[in-house]
């Protein structure tokens, strides 16, 4: 766990430069836009230690995987988000130097992420060999108003010299992805060019021939005006560039504005790049760089409007959320149905940037809650347009009649994880999938949604599930075999209560669906059983035969769920007892030895019981959760969060507190010493969880919304905004009670202790704080 960052409600603020540090920095300080991101690399040249990342949404490669031997249905290829070209590379010579942090003497280093307008600073003095010292003050950003664009502001400042700076602003395309397989470049080059202050440079991917053009414009200002200076162009294969030099004298501010877009050909025809470029360039050029950030900041004060918690009384907790939020909404703005969200955002390479069930089950509340009701949907259509791939991807293992498995990894709606035991065995996804079409519907109330798209879906799905049952003649039940929960710390085991339960539920929630189309929308649905060749009878009763007679593990001794079959054969061994030298165990132990043990990586019992809570009593969650967290490890970013949610429910309020300063803080203070591979952008939402569905108690049944809150004792009050079914709700909870503001023009009827409080609209109402039940 590191420490390094220093408390702030509004920033992120890093105070001197330490090297050993700088990956994990790059991590946590990238900024992006939903269509673009950048880790924060430094705009001159550093020789040090570095992960290089610029990525563009939805531009992939199919690297070829790498295994010991070939098994029939194993994915030929692990997709990759690109790492695309640098655009924002300014390097610096003073004399015959090259500024480069890794070879100066450093001082005044100071980075700042502000969140609150969406921006990232940078300023240090260097000390280059010769003794000669410059300050820089540099400002980026990814635009969110014109999401192709991103904006620099570069100033230099001679601090005991006067003389010529030689500057080159350029466009690097020879790239490599630091994750390559067999260490291939994945561009070619289109075309370059300069002229002028400007630079553009086109690429295409390999095989998947994708085309980028990335196009940047200089602009040079000393005593507020602007340096007409002459600009050589400078260009060789996947590299573009504007060279120029500028006499500087002491003190005197050189400020070097770059101006940058990423456009592609999934919006634009592939020989029509470089001209759109120059026009958005045109364009962003136009508006300036102040104009630029004001717009920023603008845009950015409407998310938070939508999406901010405030808490009073704790900095790194509020620091947390805000962090956590902000990544969110930088990575992700629901625009386009063809996109979805990588695990690690445009934050770094690992685990590709493609799509998990991460997104169904941790990021749809969060963008159900706090964006428009289409951004939310579009992550569910995302799926249906890849419904006939899942069906593919479940004939490739034997399954038929329409049967649909949705890829644990996946671009284009193909399988292509690079590991045997999870592409196989890691089914649990599908239920994923239908569990986001169910919460979705119950919190937008979106029923047509159903008759458009998610029916198809779970249909497919059930028909998976009633295939990949057997029946077990020795237990005269259903079983499920050869599976791996979400504990990835067990492969290849049968029956995992998680798989099982959800399996079940799917066919059950299928079932009930198709009645309602089937009376709600009779045309559809009629047009629907043709398309499927559906036969609702038989299929509906046998999967809720299934679902009636399914084998569920459990321990009556000690009265809980059973994670699968034979766990308790295990050494328990609480996770205290563990050495803490030992850990992370993915770290420090052979596989072997975490496959034998009985130490979970993340919730998975218990990730089923949050999912259903409403079907288990108190004290069955008490019990389960009381048994599986004593040997949770939490290596998972996705596993704090359900803990501080259940911890929150069963009234254990310092645990749900000691959880989410876990999730909140994660990337932060690099708990699972990660971070320097990127951000964990989807367990982000699982913060947003922890507090509105843990704390404040959260939650949707009978088409209300219902609040339970309490307040932690580290607290003196938090708040947050939700809209629901179109209708603006702050709510706030402190040391007096529940305060609940309706923001909109109809009125509204909300549970609080299971109490109904109507709201007229515009109105406010208080609760007492109660104990939860």
């Amino acid at each position: 766990m590191k420490n390094y960052i220093k408390a702030d409600e509004w920033n992120i603020i890093e105070e001197g430069f330490d090297p050993n540090l700088n990956k994990i920095s790059e991590s946590i300080f990238s900024i992006g836009n939903g269509h673009m991101g950048q880790r924060a690399n430094f705009e001159e040249a550093y020789s040090g230690e570095t992960l290089q990342g610029n990525y563009v949404a939805g531009v992939y490669y199919p690297d070829k995987t790498r295994v010991g031997w070939w098994k029939n249905g194993y994915p030929e290829y692990f997709a990759k988000v690109l790492n695309a070209a640098n655009w924002i590379g300014i390097d610096i010579s003073i004399g015959d130097e090259k500024l480069d942090l890794h070879h100066c003497k450093v001082t005044d280093f100071k980075r700042v992420l502000n969140m609150r307008e969406g921006y990232l600073q940078r300023s240090f003095t260097a000390e280059l060999s010769g003794g000669k010292k410059i300050a820089v003050n540099a400002k980026r950003f990814c635009s969110i108003v014109d999401e192709e664009a991103g904006a620099i502001q570069y100033a230099i400042t001679p601090l005991n010299f006067d003389g010529e700076l030689s500057i080159s602003a350029y466009i690097d395309g020879d790239i490599a992805n630091q994750d390559s397989n067999y260490d291939e470049k994945f561009w070619e080059q289109v075309s370059n060019e300069g002229q002028g202050a400007d630079a553009y440079l086109t690429l295409i991917t390999k095989k998947t021939a994708f085309v980028v053009c990335t196009g940047s414009r200089v602009a040079i200002f000393q005593d507020g005006k602007a340096v007409d200076t002459g600009y050589t162009p400078v260009s060789k294969t996947k590299y573009v560039a504007t060279a120029f030099t500028i006499n500087a004298k002491q003190g005197q501010e050189t400020i070097i504005y770059k101006y940058a877009v990423n456009v592609t050909s999934q919006n634009y025809n592939a020989d029509e790049l470089t001209q759109v470029c120059k026009t958005v360039i045109d364009r962003i050029a136009a508006k300036g760089f102040e104009k630029m950030l004001a717009e920023q900041a603008g845009a950015w004060k409407v998310k938070w409007d939508e999406s901010d918690i405030l808490i009073d009384g704790d900095v790194a907790a509020q620091q947390g959320i805000r962090f956590n939020i902000f990544q969110l909404c930088q990575t992700y703005s629901g625009k386009d149905d063809r996109l979805n969200i990588g695990p690690k955002g445009f934050t770094g390479e690992k685990y590709g940037g493609s799509t998990y069930w991460d997104t169904e089950a941790y990021c749809v509340p969060f963008y159900l809650a706090t964006a428009p009701q289409q951004v939310a949907k579009n992550l569910l259509i995302y799926r249906y347009r890849q419904l006939d791939k899942a069906i593919e991807n479940a004939a490739k293992l034997g399954f038929n009649n329409g049967a649909a498995l949705y890829p644990m990894v996946t671009m284009n709606g193909e399988e292509c994880h690079n590991e045997w035991e999870i592409t196989f065995e890691e089914i649990h996804r599908n239920g994923a999938i239908a569990y986001a079409i169910f919460n979705y519907v119950r919190y937008t109330g979106d029923k047509d949604y159903l008759a458009e798209y998610g029916l198809e879906v779970l249909v497919g799905i059930a028909r998976f599930w009633s295939q990949r049952v057997n029946w077990s003649g020795a237990r005269d039940k259903f079983v499920m075999l050869g599976i791996t929960g979400p504990n990835e710390y067990e492969n290849n085991i049968n029956n995992n209560w998680y798989t099982n339960t959800l399996a079940c539920w799917c066919m059950d929630y299928a079932a009930e669906m198709v009645k309602q189309v089937k009376s709600s929308n009779p045309e559809k649905y009629h047009q629907l059983v043709e398309k499927l060749d559906f036969n609702e009878l038989e299929e509906t009763s046998f999967w809720n035969h299934i679902s009636e007679n399914m084998y569920f593990p459990k321990d009556e001794k000690l009265d809980i769920f059973l994670q699968q079959d034979g766990f308790l054969d295990k050494e328990i061994i609480p996770v205290k007892d563990l050495d803490p030298k030992e850990r992370p165990l993915n770290q420090k132990w052979s596989w072997d030895r975490i496959l034998r043990s009985c130490y979970i990586k993340q919730a998975d019992v218990l990730q089923g019981i949050y999912f259903f809570m409403d079907q288990y009593d108190t004290e069955t969650i008490q019990r389960n959760y009381n048994f599986y967290e004593s040997i949770t490890v939490h290596e998972s970013s996705l596993s704090p969060c359900v803990h501080a949610i259940i911890a929150a429910k069963i009234g254990l309020e310092e645990d749900a507190y000691k959880f989410y300063l876990r999730t909140s803080r994660l990337d932060l203070d690099d708990y699972n010493n990660d971070t320097e591979d990127g951000l964990h952008i989807t367990s982000m939402a699982g913060t947003w969880m922890s507090v509105v569905e843990g704390f404040a108690g959260m939650h949707i049944k009978d088409d209300r919304l219902k609040f339970s809150p309490f307040l932690p004792a580290q607290w003196k009050g938090y708040s947050f905004n939700i809209t629901f079914r179109g209708i603006l709700i702050n709510i706030k909870v402190d040391v007096e009670g529940i305060h609940l503001s309706n923001n909109s023009a109809s009125d509204i009827t909300i549970d609080v202790f299971e109490e109904p409080h109507t709201i007229k609209a515009g109105a406010k109402v208080f609760a007492a704080h109660k104990v939860r039940v």
